[in-house]
Protein backbone atom coordinates (compact mmCIF):
# COMPACT_ATOMS: atom_id res chain seq x y z
CA UNK A 1 0.00 0.00 0.00
CA UNK A 2 2.94 2.32 0.49
CA UNK A 3 3.59 2.53 -3.26
CA UNK A 4 -0.01 3.02 -4.37
CA UNK A 5 -0.81 6.37 -5.99
CA UNK A 6 -2.98 9.03 -4.43
CA UNK A 7 -6.67 8.43 -5.05
CA UNK A 8 -10.20 9.34 -4.02
CA UNK A 9 -13.06 6.87 -3.90
CA UNK A 10 -16.74 7.05 -2.88
CA UNK A 11 -17.41 4.99 0.26
CA UNK A 12 -20.94 3.77 -0.39
CA UNK A 13 -20.61 1.36 2.55
CA UNK A 14 -20.58 4.29 5.02
CA UNK A 15 -23.41 6.60 6.08
CA UNK A 16 -23.53 9.74 8.22
CA UNK A 17 -25.66 9.95 11.38
CA UNK A 18 -26.44 13.40 12.75
CA UNK A 19 -27.42 14.16 16.34
CA UNK A 20 -28.85 17.65 16.68
CA UNK A 21 -30.46 19.65 19.45
CA UNK A 22 -29.47 21.30 22.72
CA UNK A 23 -29.23 17.94 24.53
CA UNK A 24 -27.44 16.03 21.76
CA UNK A 25 -24.10 15.86 23.60
CA UNK A 26 -25.62 14.73 26.91
CA UNK A 27 -27.83 12.17 25.18
CA UNK A 28 -24.97 10.60 23.20
CA UNK A 29 -22.75 10.67 26.28
CA UNK A 30 -25.26 8.42 28.06
CA UNK A 31 -25.51 5.98 25.14
CA UNK A 32 -22.00 5.49 23.74
CA UNK A 33 -18.74 4.10 25.13
CA UNK A 34 -16.97 7.41 24.48
CA UNK A 35 -16.79 10.68 26.47
CA UNK A 36 -18.96 12.77 24.17
CA UNK A 37 -19.46 15.83 26.39
CA UNK A 38 -15.67 16.13 26.66
CA UNK A 39 -15.06 15.74 22.93
CA UNK A 40 -13.30 18.94 21.79
CA UNK A 41 -13.88 20.67 18.46
CA UNK A 42 -11.42 19.58 15.82
CA UNK A 43 -11.19 16.01 17.13
CA UNK A 44 -13.05 12.81 16.25
CA UNK A 45 -13.18 9.65 18.34
CA UNK A 46 -14.05 6.02 17.87
CA UNK A 47 -17.07 4.91 19.90
CA UNK A 48 -19.27 1.87 20.37
CA UNK A 49 -22.99 1.47 20.97
CA UNK A 50 -23.85 -1.62 23.01
CA UNK A 51 -26.80 -3.69 24.15
CA UNK A 52 -27.42 -3.91 27.92
CA UNK A 53 -25.36 -7.14 27.79
CA UNK A 54 -22.37 -5.21 26.46
CA UNK A 55 -22.49 -6.50 22.89
CA UNK A 56 -21.83 -4.03 20.11
CA UNK A 57 -24.68 -2.89 17.86
CA UNK A 58 -22.44 -0.40 16.08
CA UNK A 59 -19.06 1.28 15.93
CA UNK A 60 -18.89 4.95 15.05
CA UNK A 61 -16.32 7.60 14.21
CA UNK A 62 -17.90 10.67 15.79
CA UNK A 63 -17.09 14.39 15.98
CA UNK A 64 -18.72 17.75 16.47
CA UNK A 65 -19.92 19.22 13.20
CA UNK A 66 -17.42 22.03 12.48
CA UNK A 67 -20.14 24.06 10.78
CA UNK A 68 -22.70 23.50 13.59
CA UNK A 69 -20.77 22.76 16.83
CA UNK A 70 -23.94 21.90 18.76
CA UNK A 71 -24.48 18.98 16.37
CA UNK A 72 -22.53 15.74 16.10
CA UNK A 73 -21.90 13.72 12.97
CA UNK A 74 -20.84 10.08 13.00
CA UNK A 75 -19.67 7.64 10.35
CA UNK A 76 -21.30 4.20 10.57
CA UNK A 77 -21.72 1.27 8.23
CA UNK A 78 -24.56 2.00 5.82
CA UNK A 79 -26.33 -1.33 6.36
CA UNK A 80 -26.98 -0.52 10.04
CA UNK A 81 -27.42 3.26 9.87
CA UNK A 82 -31.22 3.42 9.77
CA UNK A 83 -31.67 0.74 12.44
CA UNK A 84 -29.11 2.44 14.68
CA UNK A 85 -30.84 5.82 14.36
CA UNK A 86 -34.22 4.22 15.09
CA UNK A 87 -32.99 2.37 18.17
CA UNK A 88 -31.16 5.38 19.61
CA UNK A 89 -34.23 7.55 19.00
CA UNK A 90 -36.30 5.22 21.21
CA UNK A 91 -34.33 6.45 24.24
CA UNK A 92 -34.44 10.20 23.59
CA UNK A 93 -37.68 10.62 25.60
CA UNK A 94 -37.83 14.28 26.76
CA UNK A 95 -34.31 15.20 25.69
CA UNK A 96 -33.97 17.96 23.12
CA UNK A 97 -32.20 15.78 20.59
CA UNK A 98 -32.89 14.29 17.19
CA UNK A 99 -31.16 11.47 15.28
CA UNK A 100 -31.18 11.42 11.47
CA UNK A 101 -29.37 9.64 8.66
CA UNK A 102 -28.04 12.42 6.47
CA UNK A 103 -27.85 12.39 2.65
CA UNK A 104 -24.15 13.23 2.77
CA UNK A 105 -21.73 11.53 0.40
CA UNK A 106 -18.68 10.02 2.10
CA UNK A 107 -15.43 9.64 0.20
CA UNK A 108 -12.05 8.23 1.12
CA UNK A 109 -8.98 10.19 0.10
CA UNK A 110 -5.59 8.51 0.34
CA UNK A 111 -2.27 10.13 -0.44
CA UNK A 112 0.79 8.13 -1.33
CA UNK A 113 3.49 8.23 1.34
CA UNK A 114 5.51 11.43 0.97
CA UNK A 115 3.30 12.70 -1.85
CA UNK A 116 1.42 15.96 -1.85
CA UNK A 117 -2.18 16.36 -2.97
CA UNK A 118 -1.24 18.25 -6.15
CA UNK A 119 -2.31 15.26 -8.26
CA UNK A 120 -5.88 15.51 -6.93
CA UNK A 121 -8.49 18.06 -8.11
CA UNK A 122 -9.11 19.22 -4.52
CA UNK A 123 -6.97 20.13 -1.52
CA UNK A 124 -7.25 18.05 1.68
CA UNK A 125 -6.07 19.76 4.89
CA UNK A 126 -2.41 19.49 5.78
CA UNK A 127 -2.85 18.16 9.35
CA UNK A 128 -2.88 14.38 9.18
CA UNK A 129 -2.85 13.50 12.89
CA UNK A 130 -5.29 10.56 13.21
CA UNK A 131 -8.85 11.62 14.02
CA UNK A 132 -8.15 15.33 13.54
CA UNK A 133 -11.10 17.19 11.99
CA UNK A 134 -10.98 20.14 9.63
CA UNK A 135 -13.54 22.13 7.67
CA UNK A 136 -12.91 23.64 4.25
CA UNK A 137 -15.29 25.04 1.66
CA UNK A 138 -15.18 21.55 0.12
CA UNK A 139 -16.63 19.82 3.19
CA UNK A 140 -15.59 18.15 6.44
CA UNK A 141 -12.35 16.14 6.63
CA UNK A 142 -11.53 13.52 9.27
CA UNK A 143 -8.03 12.03 9.33
CA UNK A 144 -8.30 8.24 9.32
CA UNK A 145 -5.94 5.97 11.26
CA UNK A 146 -3.35 4.18 9.17
CA UNK A 147 -0.66 1.54 9.39
CA UNK A 148 2.01 2.22 6.78
CA UNK A 149 0.05 3.98 4.07
CA UNK A 150 0.27 7.70 3.40
CA UNK A 151 -2.22 10.16 4.90
CA UNK A 152 -5.86 9.06 4.69
CA UNK A 153 -9.00 11.15 5.21
CA UNK A 154 -12.71 10.62 5.27
CA UNK A 155 -14.32 13.39 3.28
CA UNK A 156 -17.95 14.37 4.03
CA UNK A 157 -19.32 16.27 1.05
CA UNK A 158 -22.28 18.05 2.62
CA UNK A 159 -23.99 19.73 -0.34
CA UNK A 160 -20.83 19.61 -2.42
CA UNK A 161 -20.44 18.07 -5.87
CA UNK A 162 -18.23 14.98 -5.80
CA UNK A 163 -15.09 14.93 -7.92
CA UNK A 164 -15.21 13.27 -11.32
CA UNK A 165 -12.99 10.36 -10.37
CA UNK A 166 -12.88 6.94 -12.01
CA UNK A 167 -14.86 4.76 -9.57
CA UNK A 168 -12.49 1.81 -9.72
CA UNK A 169 -13.68 -1.02 -7.42
CA UNK A 170 -10.06 -1.77 -6.58
CA UNK A 171 -9.78 1.63 -4.90
CA UNK A 172 -12.62 0.86 -2.52
CA UNK A 173 -10.98 -2.48 -1.71
CA UNK A 174 -7.66 -0.68 -1.11
CA UNK A 175 -9.33 1.79 1.26
CA UNK A 176 -11.07 -0.99 3.20
CA UNK A 177 -7.84 -3.00 3.36
CA UNK A 178 -6.10 0.05 4.82
CA UNK A 179 -8.80 0.26 7.53
CA UNK A 180 -8.11 -3.39 8.32
CA UNK A 181 -4.33 -2.92 8.41
CA UNK A 182 -4.87 -0.02 10.82
CA UNK A 183 -6.88 -2.32 13.12
CA UNK A 184 -10.08 -0.25 12.78
CA UNK A 185 -13.16 -2.47 13.29
CA UNK A 186 -16.53 -1.69 11.75
CA UNK A 187 -19.68 -3.39 13.04
CA UNK A 188 -22.06 -4.21 10.20
CA UNK A 189 -25.40 -6.03 10.01
CA UNK A 190 -23.81 -9.50 10.00
CA UNK A 191 -21.88 -8.84 13.23
CA UNK A 192 -24.34 -6.87 15.36
CA UNK A 193 -24.90 -8.19 18.91
CA UNK A 194 -21.87 -10.53 18.66
CA UNK A 195 -18.77 -8.83 20.11
CA UNK A 196 -18.03 -6.85 23.25
CA UNK A 197 -15.82 -3.75 22.77
CA UNK A 198 -12.64 -5.34 24.17
CA UNK A 199 -12.73 -8.31 21.80
CA UNK A 200 -12.55 -5.78 18.94
CA UNK A 201 -9.70 -3.91 20.69
CA UNK A 202 -11.77 -0.75 21.21
CA UNK A 203 -10.16 -0.32 24.63
CA UNK A 204 -6.72 -0.33 22.97
CA UNK A 205 -7.54 2.36 20.40
CA UNK A 206 -9.35 4.83 22.68
CA UNK A 207 -12.83 3.69 21.70
CA UNK A 208 -13.89 3.11 25.33
CA UNK A 209 -13.70 5.61 28.18
CA UNK A 210 -13.70 3.82 31.53
CA UNK A 211 -14.28 6.93 33.65
CA UNK A 212 -17.22 8.57 31.85
CA UNK A 213 -20.08 6.90 33.71
CA UNK A 214 -23.05 4.84 32.65
CA UNK A 215 -24.15 3.74 29.19
CA UNK A 216 -25.90 0.57 27.99
CA UNK A 217 -23.66 -2.42 28.73
CA UNK A 218 -21.23 -0.35 30.82
CA UNK A 219 -21.29 -2.78 33.76
CA UNK A 220 -20.32 -5.75 31.56
CA UNK A 221 -17.61 -3.81 29.72
CA UNK A 222 -16.13 -2.39 32.93
CA UNK A 223 -16.17 -5.75 34.71
CA UNK A 224 -14.21 -7.39 31.89
CA UNK A 225 -11.72 -4.53 31.95
CA UNK A 226 -11.04 -4.36 35.68
CA UNK A 227 -11.02 -8.10 36.26
CA UNK A 228 -8.61 -8.66 33.37
CA UNK A 229 -10.76 -11.40 31.89
CA UNK A 230 -10.32 -10.58 28.19
CA UNK A 231 -9.58 -13.93 26.54
CA UNK A 232 -10.42 -12.97 22.97
CA UNK A 233 -8.94 -10.17 20.89
CA UNK A 234 -8.97 -8.94 17.32
CA UNK A 235 -6.07 -9.76 15.01
CA UNK A 236 -5.13 -8.90 11.42
CA UNK A 237 -4.69 -11.68 8.89
CA UNK A 238 -4.21 -12.16 5.15
CA UNK A 239 -5.63 -15.15 3.30
CA UNK A 240 -4.30 -16.36 -0.04
CA UNK A 241 -5.68 -16.90 -2.54
CA UNK A 242 -8.17 -14.11 -2.14
CA UNK A 243 -11.90 -14.39 -2.69
CA UNK A 244 -15.06 -12.25 -2.60
CA UNK A 245 -15.10 -10.35 0.68
CA UNK A 246 -18.66 -8.99 0.67
CA UNK A 247 -20.17 -11.92 2.58
CA UNK A 248 -17.27 -12.85 4.87
CA UNK A 249 -18.16 -10.73 7.92
CA UNK A 250 -19.36 -13.04 10.68
CA UNK A 251 -17.93 -16.14 8.97
CA UNK A 252 -16.15 -18.78 11.04
CA UNK A 253 -12.44 -19.41 10.99
CA UNK A 254 -10.81 -22.66 12.03
CA UNK A 255 -7.54 -23.84 13.53
CA UNK A 256 -6.14 -26.79 11.53
CA UNK A 257 -4.81 -28.30 14.76
CA UNK A 258 -8.30 -28.32 16.31
CA UNK A 259 -10.77 -28.90 13.47
CA UNK A 260 -13.71 -29.97 15.60
CA UNK A 261 -15.12 -26.45 16.10
CA UNK A 262 -14.58 -22.85 14.90
CA UNK A 263 -11.79 -20.93 16.61
CA UNK A 264 -12.96 -17.42 15.77
CA UNK A 265 -14.94 -15.13 13.49
CA UNK A 266 -14.30 -12.65 10.70
CA UNK A 267 -15.00 -9.07 11.75
CA UNK A 268 -14.24 -7.28 8.46
CA UNK A 269 -12.82 -8.33 5.09
CA UNK A 270 -11.48 -6.68 1.94
CA UNK A 271 -10.18 -8.39 -1.21
CA UNK A 272 -7.67 -7.23 -3.78
CA UNK A 273 -4.50 -8.26 -5.66
CA UNK A 274 -5.16 -11.93 -4.99
CA UNK A 275 -5.34 -11.48 -1.22
CA UNK A 276 -8.12 -11.18 1.33
CA UNK A 277 -7.38 -8.84 4.24
CA UNK A 278 -9.21 -9.81 7.42
CA UNK A 279 -9.87 -8.62 10.93
CA UNK A 280 -10.44 -11.70 13.08
CA UNK A 281 -11.78 -12.21 16.59
CA UNK A 282 -9.72 -15.07 18.06
CA UNK A 283 -8.56 -16.57 21.34
CA UNK A 284 -5.67 -14.45 22.54
CA UNK A 285 -3.77 -17.53 23.75
CA UNK A 286 -3.82 -19.03 20.22
CA UNK A 287 -2.07 -16.16 18.47
CA UNK A 288 1.33 -17.19 17.23
CA UNK A 289 0.54 -20.94 17.36
CA UNK A 290 -2.77 -21.56 15.55
CA UNK A 291 -2.89 -22.42 11.85
CA UNK A 292 -5.97 -20.45 10.87
CA UNK A 293 -8.15 -21.37 7.91
CA UNK A 294 -10.91 -19.28 6.39
CA UNK A 295 -14.44 -20.69 6.24
CA UNK A 296 -13.58 -24.36 6.81
CA UNK A 297 -10.68 -26.57 7.80
CA UNK A 298 -9.89 -26.90 4.08
CA UNK A 299 -10.17 -23.16 3.49
CA UNK A 300 -7.38 -20.74 2.58
CA UNK A 301 -4.55 -20.35 5.08
CA UNK A 302 -4.66 -17.09 7.07
CA UNK A 303 -1.28 -15.58 7.90
CA UNK A 304 -1.37 -13.35 10.97
CA UNK A 305 0.13 -9.89 10.43
CA UNK A 306 1.22 -7.26 12.99
CA UNK A 307 -1.20 -4.52 13.93
CA UNK A 308 0.06 -0.94 14.48
CA UNK A 309 -0.80 -1.26 18.18
CA UNK A 310 0.12 -3.88 20.78
CA UNK A 311 -2.27 -6.66 21.76
CA UNK A 312 0.19 -9.44 22.68
CA UNK A 313 3.24 -11.12 21.17
CA UNK A 314 2.00 -11.83 17.64
CA UNK A 315 4.18 -13.48 15.05
CA UNK A 316 3.61 -12.87 11.36
CA UNK A 317 2.39 -16.01 9.64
Amino acid sequence: MNNSPSFAVPLADLSVLRASGADAAAFLHGQLTQDITGLPPGQARLAGYCTPKGRLLGTLVICRDPAQPEDFVALVKADIAQALAKRLSMFILRAKAKLTVEPIAVWGVQLAAGQQAASLPFAPPVDDAPFSVAQTDQGTWIAAPRAEAGPRRWWLLDGQNPPTEDHDASRLAAWQAADIAAGLPWIQAATQDVFIPQTLNLDLIEGVNFTKGCYPGQEVVARSHYRGTIKRRMAYGIAQPGGPADSLAGSDIFDAARPESPSGRVVNAASGDGETHLLLEVHLADLGTAEYRLGSIQGPHIGIQPLPYHIDSVEAG
